[in-house]
Formats: structure tokens, sequence, C-alpha cells
């Protein structure tokens, strides 16, 4: 019996994994610390790295703070938080910079810890020392971009990295015990089912703390968007992606906590795929599929 199961979910939520350490409702607020991105050119998806991406406005950390909980106090009760810093590259800057956003935002009341979203080219030795230091103080996690572990697919996205580089800056935050969650993308031009379960089974092996599985998403104005209004590739489907995501659970060890399952990409400038913009609808159905094979995280892991 698949011993985290939760309501009707057959894999690790990360729902059930802050209920099960804190007793109580975690949310994540995202935030945006206005760092750059050291990958020149950016990754071929990303529209902050367009020539057409500019950057108004700059909301201090504690205003989008306030504004995240406005959202949640009104669906939760006594919840905790997690301080996300999501948007760009969060350890590219300069150590004294990073401390003040990230030991300003752990004075804020009810925070218990903070993900911070970077790229394993971007965590200095500097930064990895405090890091170790930060992650005994708080709930810390570092969350890594890998997409793929197949170096043509890389190259093609100009991802900017090596695996020997992701997997040598895993096994660092690892000795020191930091929480370490890897996003892939599912449907990256011309990989095939089986190059995106290898990149599953490769992570399996590295133990890492938790997953974030998305689905290619096309956006306006994007390196992308170009290559595919050119010379149109294969999207997947919904019936495709949900069957690879459930076969890439099957494969996943149950220790490994699911942060993200789907994309979720802003409607106004989605060219494809449409289904995606139905995001429950695509959870949903990944849960009556593995209902229906009768399976749960794990059960095929090698």
């Amino acid at each position: 019996m698949f011993k985290y199961a939760s309501a009707n979910k057959r894999y690790h939520t990360l729902d059930y994994y802050y209920q099960n350490k804190y007793g109580r409702k975690v949310y994540k607020i995202s935030l945006n610390a206005f760092l750059g991105c050291p990958n020149h050119p950016r990754c071929i998806y990303c529209s902050e790295g367009s020539k057409y991406f500019t950057l108004d406005n700059k909301v201090p950390l504690r205003k989008q703070f306030e504004d995240g909980i406005k959202l949640i106090s009104k669906k939760a009760k006594n919840p905790l938080y997690i301080a996300y810093f999501q948007s760009n590259t969060n350890t590219y800057a300069l150590l004294d910079i990073l401390k003040a956003k990230y030991e300003e935002v752990l004075t804020y009341k009810d925070v218990v810890g903070l993900n911070i979203a970077t790229r394993s080219d971007a965590i200095s030795d500097e930064v990895l020392e405090y890091l170790s230091d930060l992650n005994k103080r708080t709930d810390l996690t570092i969350e890594l971009g890998l997409q793929s572990i197949h170096e043509k697919t890389l190259l093609l996205i100009k991802r900017g990295h090596t695996l020997e580089n992701f997997e040598n800056m895993v096994k660092k935050l690892q000795k020191r015990h930091i929480k370490v969650v890897v996003h892939i993308i599912n449907g990256l031009p011309n990989e095939t089912k089986e190059d995106m379960l290898e990149t599953v089974k490769y992570l399996n092996k590295l133990k890492i703390t938790g997953i974030k599985i998305h689905m290619l998403h096309i956006i306006e104005n994007t390196e992308l968007a170009d290559m595919y209004q050119e010379k149109p590739f294969h999207i997947l489907t919904k019936e495709e992606y949900i069957d690879t995501v459930c076969d890439e659970l099957e494969l996943l060890d149950e220790e490994i906590v699911i942060n993200r399952i789907t994309g979720d990409p802003k409607t106004d400038d989605l060219i494809a795929p449409t289904w995606l913009i139905k995001k429950f609808c695509v959870l949903n159905d990944i849960d009556k599929e593995m209902v229906r094979r009768n399976s749960y995280q794990g059960i095929k892991k090698i």
C-alpha cells in the first residue's frame, strides 16, 4: 500500500508533505527579487530573455508578500508560509545582496522557510557556504532547473550548462543536507517518451528531495515561438502528457515529493498547447489514470 496516499492522490504531494511536517496548511508566496540570469542568450522558452521583455515597477518584497497573504487569507485559517524566490536566477548576485533579501523575508510573520529557484551554474562557493548556514536556521529548499538529461536537448534549448555541472551541484547541496527540488519539462522538441523517462530514472538515482514536472508550452515573443512558427514540431496532446506523467510517477521513488505535475501558463500570450489552460482537468485526469491503472508512485521504481 502506498504510504503517502491522501484524498484521491496516488503520489506524494507537496501538500501531504507539509501537512505531515507542520500539522498545518503551508502556502508558498511567490516573490520576485529582481535578479538577473547568467545565461545569455537565455533558454529558448524564456520570455524574460526576449528582446520584447521589460520589467517595470519593482515592487518591494514586503509588498509582494503582503499581497500574497491577502489572497491566501480568503481561503485559509492560521496558515504558515514558504517565501518562494521564483523569478530569474535567485543566487545570481553578490552575497551581501542575497543575504539582505533572504534575511528580510525570514523576519516576516509565519514564514517557516525559503524556496530559492536558481541554476546549477549560478551558485558560487561563497553562496553555497551561506546557504549551508541558512539551512540550519530555516526550512530551506533549492530548486534547480534541469529540464532534460540529454545533451542534444540542452544544446537545442540553450540551457547553458552541462549535466555534469548539474550533478556536481546537486551533490554539493546534498552534502550540506540542503533539500533539492528539480524542474523537468516533458515534450521538449525532438524528445521521445523514452527520453523523458530516462530523465526521471536518472533523477531517481540522485535521490533528490522533490520534482516539478512541467509540460512544454510555447508563449509569444520567445525564440521557441519563432522556431515553432517557422517549422512546427509535435506538441504533446493532453492524453500523451497524462500517459507520460503517470509512467514517470510509477518510476519515481515514493519518497520524492511531487511539487508540481503540470504547467500553469498565462493565457494572454499562450500559443500552444491550449489544453494546458484547464489545469484542474489535467490534474483530475492524471488521478483518474492512476486509478484506472490501479497504480501509484514508485510501483515500477528502478
